[in-house]
Parts: C-alpha cells; sequence; structure tokens
C-alpha cells in the first residue's frame, strides 16, 4: 500500500472511531438528562429555567467525556469489552455522584438518590450495548494492522502482544534485531505498525525517521534516558533548538497547591473513612491480640527516611529474623486472612493520611520503598534511586499503571514518566485512575512463586540489566 493510501485509510479510521466515541458520549448523557427533566428539574428553586438545564446536561456530558479518557473507557480497539463497561460505569458513576451533589446544592435539600441510581442503572446496559457492539464492528470492520517487532535489548512482544488479547488488533508477521532492520528498512514497507523494544537511540532514530515518511505506526518501548528527555524543557539558544534537562525541580505554586491539596483532602479522607479505620482496628486486635498498626521505615525526597504508618496485615513475627523480605502477593502465608481481605481494596493504607498530613509523603509520588530493598536494586540497577528526586506518594504513575509484580526496572520508568512532569492536572488524573483499580484484581497480582525476594525480582531479562548503565 503506497504511503498516500495509508494515510488516508488512517484519516477514515479515526474519524470512524472518534464518531463512536462521540455517540457513547452522548447516550450516556442522555440517560442523566431523561431523568434531569423529567424528575429532578422541577424541584430545582427559581429561576433556575431553560437555559440552566442545558446547563447542568452539559456539565455533565463534559465530566463523563473527560472521567471517560482518565479510564481509557472509549480504546474499542485496545481494551476488553469488560474493561471498557467498569471504565464506562465508573466514570458515569462518578458523574452521577457529582450532579447529585450539584443538585443538592442547586434544591437545598437532598435530591431521591433514587432517580440517581434509576439513571445510572441505564447507564450500564448502554454501556454493555455500546460496548459489545462497538467492538464486534471495530474487528469487523477494521482487520489486524500487520505488525513488525524490531528488538534489542528486550524480546518477548509477541507474547505480551497475545497475553493481553491484542492478537486482534496487531498481527505479527515478522521480527528482527535491530543492526538487522537498520540494513534491510525495506521489511517495513507494507508494515502498518512497528514495536520497538529496548533499541538503541542511533538505530531507533533511523527507523522511527523510516516509519514516520512511510506513514507507518511507531510503538516505542523507551529506555530510562528516553523517559528523563520527555521531561526536558524547550528553548531556544545561538538560533538552535535546545533541550534543557534538571534534576526535579517544580514550580513553587505547583508544590504550594499540592501541599494545600494534601492536607485538605488528607482531612476529608480520615473523616469519610474513619468508621472504616475503627472497624477495621477492632478486627485485627481481635485476631490475634496484636498492634494494629505497624511502622516500618521508607525512603523519601533525597533519600530522608520516615515511619510509614499502615494497618499490621502479616504477623507479628513475618520478620521475626530481621531480613527485610517483600510479600509474594495472596499466597503469601504471613499474611493473616483479615490483612489478605483489606490488601484487596487497599484499606491497609488508610493510616498513611496521617503521614500525609505530617508533610512525609504526598497523595501522588513515587511508592515509598524500604531502605533494605532499595540498596538490593541499586546494587543492579543503580539508576533506582532516581525516584527519590520527589516527595513519595500514597498513589502514584507505577502504582496506577503497573501491577504488584512489574520489575524494578519499569517501575524507575514509570516513576521517571511522573517525575519528568510534574502538574496538578496530571495529579487529579492519578487520584482518579486509582479509583479505577481500586477493584481491579490483576493490579494486585503478587510476584511468582520462588520470587520474593528484589534480587529475584530484578531478574527479568538478563539483557536489561546489561543495558542500566547505558
Amino acid at each position: 500500500m503506497d504511503p498516500i493510501s495509508r494515510s488516508q485509510r488512517k484519516l477514515s479510521h479515526d474519524i470512524k472511531l472518534r464518531t463512536l466515541k462521540i455517540v457513547n458520549v452522548l447516550l450516556m448523557t442522555v440517560a442523566f438528562a431523561v431523568v434531569w427533566m423529567v424528575f429532578l428539574q422541577s424541584h430545582i428553586a427559581s429561576p433556575y429555567y431553560n437555559k440552566g438545564n442545558w446547563l447542568v446536561i452539559f456539565i455533565y456530558l463534559l465530566l463523563y467525556a473527560i472521567l471517560g479518557r482518565t479510564y481509557d473507557a472509549f480504546l474499542v480497539s485496545y481494551n476488553r469489552i469488560s474493561d471498557m463497561i467498569y471504565s464506562q460505569c465508573l466514570a458515569a458513576l462518578i458523574a452521577d455522584f457529582f450532579l447529585y451533589i450539584l443538585t443538592w446544592l442547586l434544591a437545598k435539600h437532598l435530591p431521591n438518590v433514587l432517580f440517581f441510581l434509576m439513571a445510572f442503572g441505564v447507564q450500564i446496559l448502554i454501556s454493555i450495548l455500546w460496548s459489545s457492539l462497538a467492538h464486534r464492528w471495530y474487528f469487523k470492520t477494521f482487520p489486524p494492522k500487520r505488525t513488525f517487532i524490531v528488538w534489542d535489548m528486550r524480546k518477548g512482544m509477541t507474547d505480551l502482544i497475545h497475553e493481553y488479547g491484542l492478537s486482534q488488533k496487531f498481527n505479527v508477521v515478522g521480527d528482527c534485531k535491530a543492526s538487522e532492520c537498520i540494513h534491510h528498512l525495506d521489511r517495513l514497507d507494507e508494515m502498518e505498525a512497528v514495536f520497538l523494544t529496548g533499541v538503541h537511540s542511533h538505530d531507533r532514530n533511523i527507523i522511527i525517521k523510516y516509519c514516520v515518511e512511510h506513514h507507518i505506526t511507531s510503538f516505542i518501548i523507551p529506555r530510562i534516558g528516553d523517559v528523563m528527555m520527555s521531561g526536558a524543557k524547550r528553548m531556544h539558544m545561538f538560533h538552535l533548538p535546545i533541550l534543557r534537562l534538571e534534576r526535579y525541580r517544580p514550580a513553587p505554586e505547583y508544590l504550594f497547591f499540592k501541599r494545600l491539596f494534601d492536607i485538605i483532602f488528607a482531612l476529608i479522607g480520615l473523616v469519610i473513612t474513619s468508621p472504616v479505620i475503627l472497624v477495621v482496628s477492632i478486627l485485627i486486635k481481635k485476631y490475634d491480640g496484636g498492634p494494629v498498626f505497624y511502622r516500618q521505615c521508607r525512603l523519601t525526597k533525597d533519600g530522608k527516611t520516615f515511619d510509614v504508618l499502615k494497618f499490621r496485615s502479616m504477623r507479628v513475627d513475618a520478620e521475626k529474623d530481621g531480613v527485610a523480605r517483600l510479600s509474594s502477593g495472596d499466597a503469601d502465608p504471613r499474611i493473616t486472612p483479615i490483612g489478605r481481605s483489606i490488601r484487596k481494596v487497599r484499606i491497609d493504607e488508610l493510616p498513611q493520611f496521617i503521614n500525609i498530613l505530617k508533610g512525609d509523603m504526598s497523595f501522588v509520588g513515587p511508592r515509598p520503598e524500604r531502605p533494605e530493598i532499595a540498596k538490593q536494586y541499586e546494587e543492579e540497577l543503580p539508576e533506582f534511586r532516581l525516584r527519590l528526586q520527589a516527595k513519595c506518594g500514597l498513589t502514584g504513575y507505577a502504582q496506577v499503571f503497573g501491577k504488584y509484580n512489574t520489575t524494578p526496572y519499569d517501575k524507575l520508568q514509570l516513576d521517571l514518566m511522573y517525575i519528568s512532569n510534574p502538574s496538578l492536572v496530571q495529579d487529579l488524573r492519578i487520584i482518579f485512575a486509582t479509583i479505577k483499580i481500586l477493584f481491579m484484581k490483576e493490579s494486585t497480582e503478587g510476584i511468582a512463586e520462588g520470587q520474593t525476594t528484589a534480587s529475584a525480582e530484578l531478574n527479568d531479562d538478563h539483557n536489561v540489566k546489561k543495558e542500566i548503565l547505558h
């Protein structure tokens, strides 16, 4: 296929897909609008008339669209049907909740929650129907993309494509080492997508230039330096384009509002979750008579240490020999039955609201690691200490987009993505994305049996470790 035809096909593809997403947003908004116009707007005090009603409906549309995008609710070509339904229902539920609060403020009394539950019930049905039909239509209309994989220090991309159910999206027809690819670039001519995994910058630049010139979509798994470069500031000097890269140094106003946000919402969080904290405390104490909380030394900004506060989820003698060990997940025999339950929905993390109030940590930031574990990681991954540029957080990029058993190398890259681009908008997106993963089992998957030490977790790919210092 010639480049012009390929470009036109991509444009047609994008228009159809965007139209499909707009239909979803409109249908979900219509479900809310009907309930609002029929049951709710008549209870709003005058002079709140027609224009105001349309404004409320528009607010709902905007809120649902933003939340849906945050939760990747419309990615028909990449998500499973169940993932789309879950994400859309979560976005609709949060949007309904915010509009319930808005209605309360406008009406000056609590509105009947049954009306909102009615709208949400219809939205669930819409989501199931839309996701199923959209998924079926997309893969019937658009065949899998002819895909080529170029690798250097990482292999196994084909297996990942199959593992994550993306075989309908990408039809892998070949692969080769980067050094071979740059001498035979014409092998990519008939491709629609190319994955580059662990490829050196010199070889990668040659390949991606060729892909752009020939309208081929590139998917690049970055290296540590690439992630850091994503936060470089663009400037001009000597009549030349220059990228300026520094250590993490966000604007003072960002740090001020981030701290203000931490204080306000940590207080709100403690008040709202106080009944849960009380019940869990009683259950833990009643189970074995041991302490309810435990303190553990963790690392934060610039290598400073603090004691993180958590609900105790393991036996009192979990580390009686004094050796720091990573949990092996739900199968870890040291975890108590109560601890297993509270870990599934992250309730064990609630006492960290106190750490946030004290300023030890923030709501969003790299995960606070234990000094002993971090030292083991740094023996083979010295750059792991780059995570300590920013204050650690209750949630973060790696916690949201990684898994419990994501390798330290990849956790570092995820954290550096956050550190390289600090903003309040990014913080809010991560907080909302955290809500999505609370009840997703795959986000709490444990390390494979036998891989309970830091050195074992690093043993993801020997070649990756060889290239860490480059």
